[in-house]
């Protein structure tokens, strides 16, 4: 156990010269003399009552002692570092890691971050994508956006809003869609939910059993829709996660029939303790979520709509 009455110039003059294996090199490092490290290490050597370095002709050699201690110095001297180096202005940045899935973080996320950055300049988001496959713990992850049910073990999870997914294609492809049933004619592009198709024409109201042979799978909506847009195919996705395509054009919502086949969620451990950075993310996304919510109950054109 480190004594409390040990001088911190004692531990950074030994740690400088371990690492240099000089003291000539730790006094140049430090800014003082070789006298000056010299001393400072052979009282820290005095206090412990070990020998810290061997004198050699031609420098220092650690000795097991040494060895032992240095490492430790090392981590808490970068450790003391790395929170000094996040006080800025008077005040302190913490560092916020968020996991989202791709398609959230691209069609909802990034347009609002803006936003978020504004109100809350000292929180350093670092934001990561998934394809809503996502391991919170080894991740090291304050919190995950997901897309699902809500039910996952160990997790608590909030809602923020449903995403209906409709059909979503080239203003090409949409003026050859009289109909549900001229889908049937094209290629459908849908995710590893295979059964969203059926729900879909099903509430579109064709509960018959001919359905089209030729799809195209993605894990991903954003692949999915880059899909679309070239034209590969009819896609299966929430419009409201590609509002600024269906505002240009490039791509067209040729029906009105929406399914629901899940939420996004804001989930952590519930073993992981909200940080003071968690707990302003939290409300922010809360909030935005819900003005977006009010304004599309407002209908079209109104500030802020979207998901």
């Amino acid at each position: 156990m480190i004594r409390p009455h040990l001088p911190l110039n004692a531990l950074r003059a030994f740690e400088a010269s371990a690492r240099h294996l000089s003291f000539t090199r730790a006094a140049i490092e430090l800014c003082v003399t070789q006298a000056a490290v010299s001393h400072q290490v052979k009282s820290l050597e005095a206090q412990l009552k070990v020998t810290l370095f061997k004198r050699l002709p031609r420098g220092l050699m650690l000795t097991s002692e040494g060895e032992t201690l240095l490492p430790v110095l090392c981590e808490s001297f970068d450790r003391i570092a790395q929170v000094l180096d996040r006080f800025e202005g008077g005040h302190y940045r913490e560092v916020l890691t968020v996991g989202a899935v791709g398609t959230f973080a691209v069609g909802w996320l990034l347009p609002r971050l803006a936003d978020f950055q504004a109100r809350y300049p000292y929180i350093d988001l670092r934001l990561s994508t998934n394809n809503n496959r996502v391991d919170v713990a080894a991740e090291g992850l304050d919190y995950a956006i997901r897309y699902g049910s809500g039910a996952w073990h160990g997790i608590e999870a909030m809602p923020l809003f449903d995403a209906p997914l409709s059909v979503l294609c080239t203003p090409q492809i949409a003026a050859q869609l009289r109909s549900p049933a001229d889908l049937l004619q094209q290629t459908l592009l849908r995710s590893y939910r295979a059964e969203e198709w059926n729900e879909w024409f099903l509430a579109a109201g064709m509960p018959g059993t001919s359905r089209p042979t030729r799809t195209v799978v993605f894990d991903s909506s954003l692949g999915m829709m880059e899909a679309a847009q070239q034209g590969v195919g009819v896609a299966l996705a929430p419009p409201s996660m590609f509002e600024r395509l269906l505002a240009s054009g490039v791509i067209q919502q040729p029906f009105a029939v929406s399914i629901n086949t899940g939420s996004y969620w804001l989930t952590r451990l519930q073993s992981r303790a909200e940080s003071v950075a968690m707990l302003a993310f939290k409300a922010w996304l809360a909030s935005t979520a819900m003005a977006g919510q009010r304004a599309r109950q407002q209908g079209p054109g109104s500030a802020g709509a979207g998901q």
